[in-house]
């Protein structure tokens, strides 16, 4: 099978911005296209419904202003949509495409296909520290956000420092180490759990579960800012994602900096994710199932994977979110068990396949 590097120029496309180029796998274009409709579609269809039922087509009218001005129900509607329920959606396709292209990054780093965001202890941290803030701290939850993304940045910095050896990394220390402190991290909140006041604990639990409930405007500005800045970055260190898969060895053969670059990555693939985790809380198996898709629609270049990863990522958190409020309507499901639901088994089946492939 073709590689990223010997794959004919006649099944690339190359987009040029200034002086800038990218080039991406001619599969993945169509493949955008069509997640991008199908995420308008769920959009719609979620905004659509909820206790406070709105048909699709006054879905789509509200959200382009073309509703009639003396529609009975328009200050319920826009209220509905744009106060309630479009905030929420958005912050599920913007975490989603976080984790996703954060996942993609993490697997590309550590060439592990089993790798995810929270390997280097991301939501471990952030987690350590909500908990804290909820059931020891007693604090308001406005600080939350920024709290669990300090504890996120810290405890991968620690992994990181740990996992260094000799000038470098490697991607098996950054596994082996990231698995142990998410180990006595993870103890350590269970501790605080155990030992906390029973109200706020169960709060502590729906954050670690993972939900975008109550999301706000004010969460769309910050994460859509946040990702305004580190996708563009993502994106354009596809290459070196790239060479880093050919191992260290034949990339600094290719007089390419390993250990730079895998810093650099790294640091956007923890910040990506402890965005989403400080936004959300703890959303699993985004980050592994939609780079795993992806890979099979698009190929294995990074080029095309990485944009394509952040749609799909982002659709599938939509879709979630939606099956979440449906399944036990007139109450919900959190999106973190959703995903749960459906990235399990994918995760079993991946082992399976490791196994008997």
């Amino acid at each position: 099978m073709a590689t990223p590097l010997t794959t004919p120029k006649t099944t690339w496309l190359t987009l040029r911005v200034g002086g800038l180029s990218y080039r991406i796998d001619r599969r993945a274009l169509p493949v955008a296209l069509a997640l991008i409709a199908f995420s308008l579609a769920v959009l719609v269809f979620s905004i659509s419904y909820g206790e406070y039922d709105i048909s699709p087509v006054e879905v789509v009218q509200t959200l382009t202003g073309a509703l009639p001005a003396d529609h009975p129900d328009i200050r319920s509607f826009n209220l509905v949509v744009f106060t309630f329920r479009l905030p929420r959606i958005l912050v599920a396709f913007l975490v989603g495409a976080a984790l996703a292209t954060s996942g993609a990054i993490m697997q590309g780093i550590t060439r592990n296909p089993l790798a995810d965001p929270y390997l280097l202890g991301v939501s471990g941290g952030a987690g350590l520290v909500a908990v804290a803030v909820i059931v020891w701290l007693n604090a308001s939850t406005s600080i939350l956000p920024l709290a669990s993304f300090g504890g996120a940045l810290i405890t991968a910095l620690v992994i990181y420092l740990m996992a260094w050896k000799n000038g470098g990394s490697t991607p098996m220390r950054l596994i082996l180490i990231g698995v142990a402190v998410a180990s006595v991290v993870g103890a350590a909140t269970t501790v605080m759990l155990l030992f906390g006041d029973i109200n706020q604990v169960q709060q502590a639990y729906v954050w670690l579960t993972g939900s975008v409930y109550g999301s706000t405007w004010e969460h769309v500005q910050v994460l859509g800012g946040w990702l305004l800045v580190l996708l563009p970055v993502a994106f354009l260190s596809a290459r070196w994602l790239n060479t880093l898969n050919l191992g260290d060895d034949t990339a600094r053969g290719l007089g390419v900096q390993v250990e730079r670059q895998r810093v650099i990555l790294l640091v956007v693939s923890v910040a990506l994710a402890a965005g989403a985790v400080a936004v959300s809380g703890t959303i699993g198996f985004v980050g592994l199932v939609a780079p795993h898709a992806t890979r099979r629609l698009v190929g294995p270049s990074h080029e095309g994977l990485l944009p394509v990863t952040a749609l799909f990522g982002g659709t599938l958190l939509v879709l979630a979110d939606l099956i979440g409020r449906w399944v036990i309507s007139p109450s919900e499901l959190p999106i973190g068990i959703v995903t749960a639901i459906i990235g399990a088994p994918y995760f079993l089946y991946l082992l399976y396949r490791g196994r008997h492939g």
